[in-house]
């Protein structure tokens, strides 16, 4: 997902389609909220028992959907919730309407609204909303990363991996989640402390921030990356898959440049 001096897009182009994802993220984050009592009334499980899927997934992609429709119709779409459709003009949405339902379900905060769209490129724009926090984090392709009107850099002082806060996710997998517990006690004891909030995301805006050093995790699908890789890398982070391209289920780090080498080491 590096950037490359080609693009579909000129500079100014990819400002508005960072624009029209701010749009669409705020519009879809309100209804969720707004929403969230009766969608609770019906919900769903996907690849897991854990992993639940709410009518407020569903219309928030079904309104962004429809959003595209009318303002991007030749563009691809990859929705988590189903809303997929081949495009014919080299750019892709992809969409997680509700990052984190389990923190939605349960009225915990740290549930976003994920959007990014990209071209041959990799990723060209994108915006992650945040209802709760009333929190809009977005980027595009050479011009940098914000948090409502601030811009956004990656923590550069902490000085060692000792020192460092680490951010992960677990699987729905319960396998997978053995061994992810398992890479914990070796990482543990080697960083300042470990946080979980659940949606990749929003962790991934976390670190751009600098509110986190670095933040890995194991199985994510694009809809879960793409707009918080897009904007961690504009903020100045290294973020980059550790296993061979074609590789699943991929392990995906972002972290300081400093801390980056160091850390890939010991998870991988």
């Amino acid at each position: 997902m590096s950037h490359q001096p080609d693009s579909l897009a000129s500079p100014a182009e990819w400002e508005n389609l960072r624009a029209l994802a701010v749009a669409m993220a705020t519009e879809a984050g309100q209804m969720a909220i707004a929403d969230r009592t009766d969608a609770l009334s019906l919900v769903d499980t996907k690849s897991s028992i854990a992993d639940i899927v709410t009518a407020a997934d569903k219309a928030a992609e079904e309104h962004i959907r429809s959003r595209l429709a009318s303002a991007r119709p030749d563009d691809a779409i990859v929705g988590e919730e189903g809303s997929n459709r081949d495009g014919t003009s080299g750019f892709t949405w992809f969409l997680d309407p509700i990052d984190g339902t389990t923190n939605f379900f349960y009225d915990l905060p740290g549930w976003v609204v994920s959007i990014a769209v990209s071209d041959a490129n990799g990723f060209g724009a994108s915006a992650v909303f945040d209802p709760v926090a009333d929190e809009m984090y977005s980027a595009h392709r050479n011009g940098g990363a914000t948090l409502n009107d601030s811009s956004l850099s990656v923590r550069t002082s902490t000085p060692s991996l000792a020192q460092s806060l680490v951010a992960t996710g677990f699987s729905y997998d319960s396998d997978r989640r053995r061994s992810q517990a398992q890479l914990l006690v070796e990482l543990l004891p080697q960083v300042r402390d470990i946080r979980r909030l659940g949606s990749a995301a929003k962790d991934l805006c976390l670190l751009a921030k600098g509110a986190y050093d670095a933040y890995y995790e194991l199985g994510l699908n694009s809809w879960d990356l793409a707009a918080g890789w897009l904007i961690a890398v504009e903020a100045g982070a290294r973020v980059e898959f550790l296993t061979a391209e074609g590789v699943q289920p991929a392990l995906l780090l972002g972290a300081a440049p400093n801390l980056f080498d160091e850390l890939a080491e010991i998870i991988t």
